[in-house]
């Protein structure tokens, strides 16, 4: 009787460690990056699922003359950011998915593929 609690038991464990954790948000995908807004304050920003394709400026920049910097790729698609508007010119850096850039990576709109 005991050895049956016993395998019952293990079985348990490892049914619960092989089944994978999920969230809510599990699904959910982001683009992050820091930005100064007109007090010189830093802020963060994110975009969530951004579609793929589309160039995207960035919001709380497009208005003004700054640019967003340190840039965090949270999606399953490449992020290729433009130090210009519309996505005009060459990208200026390429982030692969989980990748993630330093402060001296600058830029005003992105797209991903």
């Amino acid at each position: 009787m005991r050895s049956h609690t016993i395998r019952v038991a293990l079985a348990s464990v490892l049914a619960l460690a092989s089944t994978p954790a999920g969230t809510a948000s599990a699904d959910e995908q982001e683009f992050l990056y820091r930005y100064y807004d007109d007090q010189q304050e830093l802020q963060a920003g994110s975009l969530v699922d951004p579609p793929e394709g589309e160039c995207i400026e960035i919001p709380e920049v497009a208005a003004g003359t700054g640019s967003a910097f340190r840039p965090e790729n949270w999606t399953e698609s490449i992020a290729k950011v433009y130090d210009e508007s519309g996505c005009a010119g060459i990208p200026s850096f390429s982030l692969r998915p989980s990748g993630q850039g330093s402060d001296l990576v600058t830029f005003r709109s992105v797209v991903f593929i």
